[in-house]
């Protein structure tokens, strides 16, 4: 059987009620081992709960956009994080890609004048260059990918001080930019992108159901399609209406509402990378090297090829991070994409739900973890914790995660 075959297995109809069959198809994944996004989303929740109760104010208006700021970057560079990890590999270097691809950004744009177009795309073919050169090595030299990215990462600690003159801060002045992380939508835009959005995926629910019921396919009617849609815009609808609430201090001298810019990039970025992943033929080779790289071999994908292309991913998006990045912290230094934010992003992945050994992951998950590791950093921050106390606790989490992970694979085995 090809590597790339469907994985589904045969379909039967159902005789229960559509939410009940449902259910019981969820029961029956988590039973098998396959936990998704549960262990994040029950997270997420619980901390948000209990913040909330300690410190009123993390469910501010205000506190609520500082979230999504906070952890843009983050969860951008886990998206990428997620190609790699789905081939049961890794790349080290991705903070510094960021760091090294923002580094660009501001010296060709405020040194040299260049439009922020223009410095958006050189910073963007950086990291694209980083990950041709990381992925042409890993699979044309075969050294593990942990070796390759870890001498990427201490070299591209060094390209970053050699970009910055050895410590030097440049500052990011062109508004454009800086209004990635800082600017935000008017609130009757963000409405107009809560109709758009929720519109798409209804018209997809619906058309998945009806195609399903013209293929004889088990069918749980189209109940299932509707509770997805109505729940999809309760959620949107809710962080909508938080988001579009005055946030200023000080509403008469100058009002803040609305959500910031980066929520729909990031939008952006999970639709269209899901998709890759879902709807084509190079994200079904993707989980098919993951799953059985030999077998993906011997059906014919070029596995090499779909490496490559992983690593050129994952270093794209760390450029998009670091953009991310500079435009919040409105300048770059040689720190950027340093500390602890790969350790961050590689946490996002695993807690969002990406397994560590391949095959297994979606691009919503970035998002997910990227929102626990956020809503941990912020409610500490706010309960008055140290940084190495916020340290402890996302290690933690990350630990438990992989643990999940770990069991449910091995629950998954056969025989087991």
């Amino acid at each position: 059987m090809s590597a790339v075959a469907s994985k589904a297995p045969v379909e039967k109809k159902s005789t229960g009620s559509p939410l009940a069959g449902m259910a019981n198809d969820y029961i029956g994944k988590l039973r098998a081992g396959d936990m998704g996004a549960l262990p994040a989303t029950l997270a997420l929740v619980a901390l948000c709960v209990g913040f909330w109760i300690a410190q009123p104010v993390f469910m501010s208006e205000r506190n609520f956009a500082n979230l999504f700021t906070q952890g843009a970057a983050g969860a951008v560079i886990a998206m990428g994080l997620i190609f790699v990890l789905l081939l049961g590999e890794i790349d080290l270097s991705a903070g510094f890609a960021s760091g090294v691809s923002a580094g660009v950004l501001a010296v060709v744009m405020t040194n040299h004048g260049w439009p922020w177009y223009a410095a958006i795309a050189v910073a963007i073919v950086t990291g694209l260059f980083i990950g041709l050169c990381i992925g042409t090595i890993v699979v044309k030299l075969g050294i593990p990918s942990f070796v390759v990215t870890l001498a990427a990462f201490m070299a591209l600690q060094g390209v970053a001080l050699k970009i910055m003159n050895n410590g030097t801060i440049i500052s990011v002045k062109d508004k454009t930019v800086l209004g990635i992380a800082n600017k935000n939508v008017p609130p009757a835009v963000g409405w107009v992108l809560f109709a758009v959005l929720v519109a798409g995926f209804a018209f997809i629910e619906i058309r998945k159901a009806r195609t399903r019921i013209s293929r004889g396919l088990a069918n749980r009617g189209m109940t299932v399609a509707y509770v997805r849609i109505i729940g999809l815009a309760i959620i949107l609808g809710f962080a909508v209406f938080v988001l579009n609430g005055e946030r200023s201090q000080n509403p008469t001298f100058a009002s803040l509402k609305g959500m910031p810019y980066v929520v729909p990039l990031i939008g952006v970025l999970l639709i269209v990378w899901t998709f890759v992943l879902n709807r084509t033929t190079f994200g079904r080779h993707i989980y098919a090297v993951g799953g059985n790289q030999e077998a993906a071999r011997r059906a014919g994908i070029n596995v090499d090829k779909i490496k490559v292309l992983a690593f050129v991913i994952c270093s794209a998006m760390a450029a998009i991070g670091g953009i991310i990045a500079a435009s919040r912290a409105n300048s770059v230094d040689p720190n950027t994409g340093g500390s602890d934010v790969l350790l961050k992003a590689v946490g996002a992945a695993v807690i969002g739900g990406t397994s560590l050994f391949g095959g297994r992951g979606r691009i919503i998950d970035a998002v997910l973890g990227g929102a626990v590791v956020a809503v941990i950093d912020n409610g500490m921050g706010l309960m008055g914790y140290s940084a190495g106390t916020k340290a402890i606790v996302t290690g933690s989490v990350l630990l438990l995660a992989a643990g999940v992970d770990a069991l449910s694979r091995k629950r998954a085995l056969p025989g087991r």
